[in-house]
């Protein structure tokens, strides 16, 4: 049972209990039993299994019991008994927008309605209004909301899950007796922000022995053998996870395995075009001449080799996509990416001064600890409410916290007395905010309390059905600020749940180059925004960008990875990142700001 997994159940149970009509606080207390399991920065079943529970926020006696039982048995029949009470497509009308669980059991036991083509039909024909709070514009966006569910993909892993998963599986298999390394290929590889299945590369020299050994794994429920003989591929099911494709590369020769099973079909298509203009036949296996495709192919040892071998500079993962990457090999013009070592500090992160999960304290420690040169902290401004967003005089009571903490490292770093991983060099907590940019088209602080902050990051979150015009021109007006720095997660979206807002993204791009304006690159994997698109079109318009992890507690740093991954999948490079510098050179670089508005 992974994080995810129990997590997932807990989420459902408490959505269940909700469509039942529940109390809200026994609603609540699984709802965050399960955001903390997901969170959670151990492996949650292992641990209890090993009779050695980790803390986890807000979960009770009753709640850390039926995750033993669900660690231990993989099943829970509390979970079931719920799940037999409701129809089972009931579940499904959550996905829809403005139908939360609450809503879908009120719907279902008002008007009898348990599946999306019956509520599709009761908002066409006007008959939700009959039930309190809702009116002909939410039947409307209810009607969009499942056309919209019909055309979108089968379900893909998120990021994180998927990198997750393929690290739990990369190690379960390099363990095994015969194997020299294992790879996650495939979309996982490039970074993608959503993952289909994964592919696993295994190179050893004993292919029977590794899949025999696989068959014998406790992790794993299923081995299908194929391929030649059934000796060197299998399809794979974990006892807790998707299925994935399993592949034995002999040894010294994966070069041709990497680049076949990394690449999406448009390049790779390209690269077999390339080789067959040069008279070779390329597959996994390496490459033939096309005159004697029964000749033993020739292997390469690395990547680069083969990419050499076509006349091409080595391509990154990240790039392989079919869009123009190879005509950029062939020239010699293939950026250098950002790397995630390269990032010195992070500019956007949270605590329980607003709607963070942990203590300012706490997350300054730990940002510290883990090697950087300064992190931003950006609680939420006064007007977002749900947010617990800080009025003035809280802002003004932080920034004292703030003060004394970073007099405490600095005393501490005089000393010599630094944590392991610290910076040398020292470290510094920042105070920023994430500005609201309000609905009636204001800033939510006055310009006096946005003088006085290190980092003013502006965001959007209300009013995002606002017209076109009116979007932009809240845009407008934070860019043009001598005191905004950064437009955070400015398309707003979120991944398979929230479509990005309707910009004129040329213009958006214009005036952040005009004013310097630094766009967030939001490694949230919910977010992943900017995404790859914009970054490459922001980009070439003249924008800079941030890497930010959007952190409300510690375990959320791993962000900064999936925000880099995305960040060169946009062809980034280092001098684009406004995070890349260090401490000083970062500061006057904020600096700059009001000279350019």
């Amino acid at each position: 049972m992974t994080n995810a997994r129990i997590a997932a159940v807990l989420a459902e149970i408490s959505d269940l209990l909700e469509i039942k009509g529940e109390s809200s606080f026994k609603v609540g207390a699984y709802r965050r039993a399960a955001d903390s399991v997901a969170r959670c920065g151990v492996e949650v079943a292992a641990a209890y299994r090993a009779g050695d529970p980790p803390p986890l926020r807000g979960v009770g006696g009753s709640i850390s019991e039926r995750i033993a039982e669900l660690s231990s048995t993989g099943q829970l029949p509390y979970h079931e008994s719920l799940r037999a009470e409701v129809p089972p497509t009931l579940l499904e009308l959550l996905a829809v927008p403005g139908i939360g669980p609450r809503r879908a059991g009120e719907v279902w036991r008002t008007l009898g309605i348990a599946t999306l083509p019956e509520l599709e039909t009761a908002a066409r024909e006007g008959r939700l209004r009959s039930l309190g709070g809702i009116s002909a514009k939410t039947e409307s966006r209810i009607v969009e909301g499942i056309g919209e569910l019909r055309r979108r993909p089968a379900r893909r892993m998120r990021i994180g899950e998927a990198h997750s998963l393929a690290a739990r599986v990369v190690a379960l298999v390099e363990s095994l007796p015969g194997v020299h390394r294992a790879v996650a290929a495939g979309s996982v590889r490039r970074w993608r922000e959503t993952v289909g299945d994964l592919d696993i590369l295994v190179e050893s020299d004993e292919p029977r022995s590794v899949l025999a050994a696989l068959r014998e794994s406790p992790a794993i429920e299923e081995v299908e053998t194929g391929g030649r003989g059934g000796e060197d591929r299998a399809t794979v099911k974990l006892d807790d996870g998707p299925q994935l494709d399993l592949l034995v590369m002999p040894p010294g020769a994966s070069g041709s395995y990497l680049v076949h099973f990394t690449g999406s079909a448009e390049h790779n298509v390209a690269l077999r075009h390339r080789a067959r203009e040069r008279g070779w036949s390329l597959s996994e296996h390496g490459l033939v001449p096309t005159d004697d495709e029964g000749s033993t192919p020739t292997t390469f040892a690395d990547e680069g080799a083969l990419y050499a071998f076509l006349g091409l500079t080595e391509i990154p993962p990240e790039l392989r996509e079919g869009r123009g990457e190879i005509e950029s090999a062939e020239a010699g013009t293939l950026p250098r990416l950002v790397e995630r070592a390269q990032l010195l500090g992070d500019c956007h992160s949270h605590t329980h001064w607003s709607d963070g999960r942990e203590p300012l304290e706490v997350m300054a420690e730990s940002a510290r600890a883990a090697g950087r040169e300064y992190q931003v902290l950006t609680d939420h401004s006064q007007s977002l409410g749900v947010a617990n967003g800080l009025s003035p005089a809280r802002v003004e009571a932080q920034r004292r916290v703030i003060g004394e903490l970073n007099e405490r490292f600095a005393a501490e770093e005089a000393r010599g007395e630094l944590p392991a991983g610290a910076d040398p060099g020292g470290f510094v907590l920042l105070h920023g905010t994430e500005l609201e940019i309000t609905i009636d088209g204001r800033l939510d602080y006055d310009e006096a309390l946005l003088a006085t902050f290190d980092v003013v990051v502006a965001s959007l979150h209300m009013g995002r059905r606002q017209p076109r015009a009116q979007l932009m021109a809240r845009y407008e007006l934070a860019m043009r600020s001598p005191h905004v720095d950064i437009i955070s997660h400015p398309s707003g979206r979120k991944i398979g749940g929230r479509s990005e807002l309707d910009l004129d993204w040329e213009a958006f791009y214009r005036t952040a180059a005009e004013t310097g304006t630094l766009l967030e690159i939001n490694g949230s994997e919910a977010r992943l925004d900017l995404d790859e698109h914009h970054i490459r079109a922001a980009a070439d318009a003249g924008c800079h960008f941030v890497i930010d992890s959007d952190a409300h507690e510690r375990a959320d740093w791993a962000h900064l990875d999936w925000g880099t991954g995305i960040a060169r999948r946009g062809w980034v490079t280092p001098d684009l990142v406004a995070n890349t510098l260090g401490r000083d050179a970062f500061r006057a670089r904020m600096q700059e700001k009001p000279h350019r508005v």
